[in-house]
C-alpha cells in the first residue's frame, strides 16, 4: 500500500530555513530617523526666521507708535499722524507678509526636495531588499526541497 508523504516535516524544515533579515528593518528605522531630523531642521529654521520677522514687525510698529503719542498743536495733526501710522502699518504688513511667504516657500521647496530624495532612496532600498529576499527565499526553498527529497 502507498504511504502518504508527511508534508508537516517538509514545512517545518522550510520554515526553519526561511531567512529572516532584520537588518532591513534597522536600515529603514535609521532612514526614518535621518528623515525626521532633516524635516525638524527645516521646521526649526522656518520657526527661527518667522520669529525674527515677527520681532522686527513688532519693533517697527512700536517705533511708529511713538509718533502717535507725541503732543500735537493742532487737532488735525492727530488725524494726520493716525493716517500716516495706518499707511505705514499697511505697508509694513505687506512687507512682513511677503517675508513670511518667502519662509513658507522655502519650507515647501525644502520639504519637497527631501521627500523626492527619500522616495528615490526608498525605491532603491526596496529593490535591493526584494532582490535579496528573492535570492534568500529561493535558496531556502531549494535547501528544504533537497532535504525533503533526501528523506
Amino acid at each position: 500500500m502507498a504511504k502518504t508523504p508527511d508534508f508537516a516535516k517538509t514545512m517545518q524544515d522550510m520554515m526553519a530555513n526561511f531567512p529572516i533579515d532584520t537588518s532591513s528593518m534597522q536600515d529603514a528605522m535609521k532612514s526614518q530617523n535621518v528623515m525626521g531630523e532633516k524635516l525638524a531642521r527645516v521646521a526649526l529654521s522656518a520657526a527661527e526666521r518667522s520669529t525674527e520677522i515677527s520681532a522686527r514687525w513688532a519693533q517697527d510698529s512700536i517705533s511708529r507708535m511713538g509718533e502717535l503719542a507725541a503732543v500735537k498743536q493742532d487737532p488735525s495733526e492727530y488725524a494726520k499722524a493716525m493716517s500716516d501710522f495706518a499707511s505705514a502699518a499697511a505697508e509694513m504688513a505687506a512687507e512682513h507678509m511677503a517675508a513670511y511667504a518667502e519662509v513658507a516657500k522655502k519650507v515647501q521647496m525644502d520639504t519637497v526636495d527631501l521627500m523626492l530624495t527619500a522616495g528615490k532612496d526608498m525605491a532603491s532600498d526596496a529593490q535591493k531588499v526584494a532582490e535579496k529576499a528573492t535570492r534568500d527565499t529561493q535558496a531556502a526553498v531549494k535547501k528544504a526541497t533537497t532535504a525533503a527529497a533526501e528523506k
